[in-house]
Parts: C-alpha cells; sequence; structure tokens
C-alpha cells in the first residue's frame, strides 16, 4: 500500500471518528442481539412472513439490512423491531451532494418512519478496507450530509448515521493492548465486523468457540483472554484508546460462524456454529465485557438471518445462516421462543461461559507445579471445564507453585501452544 494512500486512510478514519464524536446526543441502545438480514438468495420467504416470523417466533429485536429496501420496511412496520438500514458503497460519492441525500431521505425514511422503527443508517460497509480512493474521500462528507438531510426532516434524533468497519484497520491487534488504527481514530457508537472464524487456526478453534482452551495472556495488561472475540474487541479498543476516545461505544455489526463449508477446511458444521453463535449470545449480553472493557453488554447482529444461496466465494460463504429458508432452524441457540421450541420438539442447547477461577472472591489463576509434565498439562487443558484439584501456589504473581494450597479451578492460564501461536509472552508453565 503505497504511502499516499495510508495517509489518506488516516485522515479519512480521524475525520470518520470525529463525525461519530458529534453525535453523541443521540440516544445510545441496550446490549441486545439482533440478525443481519441478507437477501443474496432466490428462495427466500416474502419479508411480510419473515417480520411475522421474527416477531412471534424469535426473541430476536434488532434487524439490519444491507440496503433500504422498501418491501422489506414496509414489512417491519408497526412491529417494534429496531431496523438499521444500509446505503450500498456505490452510492457514497452521490450521497455528498445535499439534494441527493434529502431524495434518499425522502424516498427511503420519511414513508416507513416511524410506524418501523428505523434506528439507523449504515453508510456503506467495510469502506475504508476497500482501498478505492474515491469511496474513502466521500465517505465522511457522505455521512455529514446524509446527517445535514435528517435534522432537515427533524429526524436526526431518532436516527443514527454509522458506518461499519473491518478489522483490517488496525494495524497491528496481537496482543489486544498493541492495537493501532492505520494511522486513524474513532467514536461512537464505532461499528466494527469482527470474525474469529476468519482468523482462526485448528490451534486455537476452541479458543475462537469460547470452548475450554489455553487462556492467552496479554503480558501489556497483565490480563487473560479465554475467547477470540474478547482479544479482537480489546485490539479496536486499545486502538481508540491511544487517540484518546477510550469511552466510545462499540457496536458489533457483524460476526457469526458458516454450518458448512468446502471438505478443507476445519471447524465448519453445524456444531461449530450453534458453539460459536450460542456462546456469542450469552457473552455479548452477560454484562461480563471484556477484559479492557469490563462489566458491559454489546449491541450484536449475528450474520446471518438465512443461508443465501446465491452468495459468490467459497461454500462457507452461503451457509452462515441461522435458519434455512423455510424458516426451520440449521442449529438451535436458544433464540426461538420457548413455545415454538417446545412444539418443534427442539431442545435449547446449554453453553457454559468460561471465566477466570475465584477463591475467597478474588479471580487467581493457577500455575502447575515446576515438576508437571509438559504432555500431562496439555491433557488436562483438555479437561479445562472439569474441576480439578490441584496444588497451586496462591499468590498475585504467576510463578512456580511452592505452597500446597488446594483449590478447585483451571490446570493453567497458559499453553505452549499459545506461546507458539499467538506469540504473545513467556508461557506460564
Amino acid at each position: 500500500m503505497s504511502k499516499e494512500l495510508i495517509s489518506m486512510l488516516s485522515s479519512r478514519l480521524v475525520a470518520v471518528i470525529s463525525f461519530f464524536l458529534a453525535l453523541t446526543l443521540v440516544k445510545g441502545f441496550e446490549g441486545t442481539i439482533g440478525v443481519n438480514y441478507g437477501t443474496v438468495a432466490n428462495n427466500l420467504p416474502p419479508p411480510a412472513q419473515v417480520a411475522h416470523f421474527l416477531l412471534e417466533s424469535t426473541v430476536i429485536n434488532r434487524v439490519r439490512l444491507f440496503d433500504a429496501n422498501p418491501e422489506i420496511l414496509r414489512a417491519f412496520a408497526h412491529t417494534g423491531v429496531a431496523v438499521t438500514i444500509s446505503v450500498p458503497n456505490d452510492q457514497i460519492p452521490d450521497l455528498t451532494k445535499l439534494n441527493f441525500a434529502q431524495q434518499w431521505v425522502e424516498d427511503y425514511i420519511q414513508p416507513h418512519t416511524p410506524a418501523t422503527n428505523i434506528v439507523r443508517i449504515l453508510v456503506g460497509n467495510e469502506v475504508i478496507s476497500t482501498a478505492n480512493k474515491l469511496l474513502i474521500v466521500s465517505l465522511v462528507t457522505a455521512m455529514e450530509t446524509l446527517q445535514t438531510a435528517l435534522v432537515a426532516a427533524s429526524l436526526d434524533r431518532r436516527i443514527q448515521v454509522s458506518t461499519p468497519h473491518s478489522l483490517g484497520i488496525l494495524s497491528n491487534s496481537s496482543p489486544p493492548s498493541t492495537g493501532k488504527f492505520r494511522q486513524g481514530d474513532s467514536n461512537s457508537p464505532f461499528m466494527v465486523n469482527p470474525y474469529p472464524f476468519f482468523d482462526c487456526s485448528p490451534d486455537t478453534l476452541d479458543y475462537a468457540l469460547f470452548q475450554p482452551n489455553a487462556v492467552v495472556f496479554d503480558e501489556n495488561t497483565q490480563l487473560f483472554y479465554t475467547n477470540m472475540l474478547d482479544a479482537q474487541l480489546d485490539a479496536v479498543f486499545s486502538a481508540m484508546k491511544l487517540l484518546g476516545f477510550d469511552d466510545l461505544e462499540i457496536v458489533i455489526a457483524e460476526t457469526g460462524w458458516p454450518s458448512m463449508g468446502d471438505a478443507t477446511q476445519f471447524g465448519v458444521d453445524a456444531k461449530s456454529a450453534a458453539e460459536y453463535n450460542g456462546n456469542l449470545m450469552r457473552h455479548v449480553t452477560s454484562g461480563v465485557g471484556t477484559p479492557l472493557m469490563p462489566n458491559q453488554t454489546f449491541e450484536t447482529y449475528i450474520f446471518a438471518l438465512f443461508n443465501e444461496d446465491l452468495k459468490p466465494g467459497p461454500t462457507c460463504e452461503r451457509y452462515f445462516g441461522l435458519f434455512r429458508p423455510d424458516m426451520t432452524p440449521v442449529y438451535d441457540i436458544g433464540i426461538l421462543r420457548p413455545t415454538v421450541a417446545a412444539a418443534a420438539n427442539i431442545q435449547h442447547a446449554t453453553y457454559q461461559l468460561h471465566q477466570m477461577p475465584k477463591y475467597k472472591g478474588k479471580q487467581w489463576w493457577c500455575v502447575p507445579k515446576t515438576s508437571a509434565y509438559e504432555s500431562g498439562l496439555q491433557r488436562n487443558m483438555k479437561l479445562w471445564n472439569v474441576p480439578l484439584i490441584l496444588t497451586l501456589d496462591l499468590k498475585k504473581q504467576p510463578g512456580p507453585a511452592t505452597k500446597n494450597d488446594f483449590l478447585f479451578g483451571f490446570v493453567s492460564i497458559y499453553s505452549l501452544q499459545a506461546k507458539k501461536h499467538n506469540n504473545w509472552g513467556e508461557p506460564r508453565m
């Protein structure tokens, strides 16, 4: 990437964040679960049927659209479902013109609000990561112009303007505390599309799925990471903090896991998809937060509502859906209302969120004795969620065990595998 393009990316991202800062008076949202309602398929049910299904059969109360399809917007009228709509990337240059922006609001917003609960307009998707100079230089002006059009229509207090980013805007994300934007910054709400699926390897699959794993230790912050999503979100937070925006609200605009893929792909099956999305839903709504953003919930949109048979790319791209086109679940993660699940004889799966153990009201980590064999440690890590009686050193700093205190807990906070694959500091073995 040329220095000229990097400089332009930097200035544009700073401008995007400054734009968000100007919108902090718009009311925020609770950390609830939504879905991305994509329509790249030729076999989906009518929008009115979809809206009725979501309202009556699921606990989903938010949807994100990748356009502003009038039929879908009409379908969600009087449902109370919070709808996020999008301006496609190719319309961004036109949106810099006030007359176009005003006409866009008149055509796509005013006929549907307030009957349809439109809460946010996204200008493009992952624009900065496209490296398209015209789109990048037009983005902030387009957002500002759209905001002006909303003000003129007295809709600015009801509807937010934002734009989602991929994690490609980070020049560094491992460990989380070293996260930096590509010469840029950000604010409220800052929307990101984190996908542990695309970043994991066979050795980090459990880490990506919120399953028992070798917990990762960030030496810079002395914090532990039990899942990849937290690490990705904290990398974004660290980048924002470097720029002075550590009070920024983060919204997860897209994340998900496919239930089917090519034979060469690992971890692509319904079980893994159910584990990721089920644990994701519980984690982001639990109030636990992340190591750098504790005690928070996150507004989150799972990708996607349906499998989409016309999406290009590898097989997995067509199988991110929670539901099939006939609206039967690909797998169940507890989003069907209990009466619906019972009628369909579906048993809700249960998931265990794995957190650092507590002893006498405080969190501790467990350090194996120096005489422990690596093979035994690796074997026990597979049983991380099983209570074990271990000889531990209850100290506030990691180190070899020196006294025989007993605690039901974890076998280790770190593994040689984590050191090998993540290079986040010395393993505490």
